[in-house]
């Protein structure tokens, strides 16, 4: 599963909430903190944005590789997932495809479900930080490309901007448990039937 939205959306408040409350469930990082916080550049122009889309497309990529490898963990938890990568691409997403040599189809189908947090507004609590750059208005339009590239999954859920972050961080909290559900159901479903 995928725990998307835009810079500022509340993703950490409720990945600290699950990583604390729901026993099983593996938490991802998000790979483009993990690059841009070591030290990888971050420029504008189109060609670092390219190269920087791609190693991030590639860390989440083996970073759930290594998850879904430990059995000790049913379910992954990812903090963005590959098709973020489509909201900062400075192209179309057929070059992002082609760049990375996937399909959207593919990248659809790595994740269960989909979560998006909607992006605050800054008489919501919107607010930029060290790692995240970015105005709200221009978070706001981030979040619609990433609301776009994962519109085709079947299993998307949204959840809308609130100013108190702990409602959404709860109403996260609903949404996997009835994904968990759902999963351990079809688990039960596929064993009784072999």
């Amino acid at each position: 599963m995928v725990l998307t939205g835009g810079p500022g959306a509340g993703k950490t408040v409720a990945l600290e909430m699950v990583r604390h409350a729901l026993d099983g469930v593996r938490v991802l990082p998000e790979s483009a903190s993990i690059l841009f916080g070591g030290g990888f550049p971050r420029r504008a122009d189109a060609l670092a944005r390219r190269v920087a889309q791609r190693a991030i497309y590639f860390v989440q990529q083996e970073l759930e590789s290594l998850a879904h490898a430990d059995a000790s963990a049913p379910l992954v938890l990812c903090d963005r997932g590959t098709l973020d990568a489509l909201a900062y691409w400075p192209e179309g997403g057929e070059t992002f495809f082609d760049s990375v040599q996937t399909t959207l189809a593919r990248e659809l189908g790595r994740y269960a479900a989909v979560i998006h947090l909607d992006v605050p507004t800054i008489a919501q609590g919107y607010r930029s930080s060290s790692l995240r750059i970015e105005g709200a208005s221009e978070a706001a339009a981030i979040d619609r490309r990433i609301v776009e590239a994962w519109s085709g999954h079947p299993r998307r859920h949204s959840v809308p901007a609130a100013a108190d972050i702990s409602t959404k961080a709860r109403r996260v909290m609903e949404i996997l448990a009835l994904e968990c559900a759902e999963v351990r159901e079809a688990g039960a479903r596929g064993s009784s039937s072999a």
